[in-house]
């Protein structure tokens, strides 16, 4: 059995519920697609990905309204609006987050693909997230997952190696890249399968 001294958590999808539907049902009028389109098409999950890789929010959308300027309005809402698609933390993760540190067996990280400049609005909502060793946020490195440079980032930063970490993403991309680096990857699909997929590691909560 592998010795793991280090857990590495995502946060988006897997501690903390971010969604743009909670914007954008609202502002086509409960139609669910149109508001589909729209993020499917314009204010796309790729386009939000570069700012989570550090590009610079006011640019990008200056970019995209030059780009569709029959959606100005739509488009500015996406970061204007933006706390309002933080709908909460997922309290069954909080909790064994929190299981995990008071073990203290463990070195816990973070690991998020993130803009700089809207994480700080997270960090004064969520107080688990001071409960973190350190956190590693895109925006701040101007790279994000999958990409390897923000892994070797990680490990390098914390004097972690992959071997002998768990890495617990919603995300099957951001998985199958820490995989490859060697790391033990979890893909998170709930709190009660999570605890089931840390057993095989003599995690017990």
């Amino acid at each position: 059995m592998k010795t793991i001294d280090t857990i590495i958590f995502d946060l988006g999808g897997v501690l903390i519920d971010w969604n743009p539907e909670y914007v954008f049902l609202k502002a086509f009028n409960g139609n669910n697609e149109k508001m589909r389109w729209f993020l499917d098409n314009i204010c796309t999950m790729h386009w939000n990905e570069n700012q989570d890789a550090g590009y610079p929010i006011k640019q990008a959308t200056k970019d995209l309204v030059n780009q569709y300027p029959e959606y100005k309005n739509y488009i500015e809402m996406y970061y204007g609006q933006w706390e309002q698609m933080l709908g909460g933390e997922f309290s069954g993760t909080v909790n064994i987050l929190k299981a995990l540190i008071e073990e203290k067996k463990y070195k816990i990280i973070a690991l998020t693909n993130w803009s700089n400049e809207t994480f700080p609005i997270a960090q004064k909502r969520f107080d688990f997230l001071q409960w973190f060793e350190g956190i590693v946020v895109s925006g701040d490195e101007k790279t994000r997952k999958p990409y390897k440079d923000i892994f070797n980032i990680t490990l390098n930063r914390f004097n972690i190696k992959a071997e002998n970490s768990i890495f617990i993403d919603d995300n099957i991309r951001n998985i199958e890249a820490s995989n490859n680096l060697g790391f033990n990857g979890i893909h998170f699909k709930s709190p009660e399968k999570l605890i089931q997929q840390l057993t095989p590691y003599n995690i017990h909560l």
